[in-house]
């Protein structure tokens, strides 16, 4: 998975899907489900139903992008 560049994280919506916010981190898609399941992801994460959500504004404020 290729890590995502600065100028794909000003184009992401209100929320992303835990991949998009794996690949931002850097981190493989078993360790970011992980993480999440365990609730140790490093930011917020909304879940509906089976689904995991990210808050981009989150995920920017962890990342240090304003």
């Amino acid at each position: 998975m290729q890590t995502m560049r600065y100028e794909d994280l000003n184009a992401l919506p209100t929320v992303v899907s835990i991949m998009t916010a794996a690949r931002a981190l850097g981190l493989s898609r078993t360790y970011a489900y992980n993480l999440a399941k365990r609730g140790e992801f490093p930011c917020r994460v909304i879940r509906i139903g089976t689904t995991y959500r990210v808050p981009t504004a989150e995920l920017r404020k962890l990342l240090g992008v304003t």
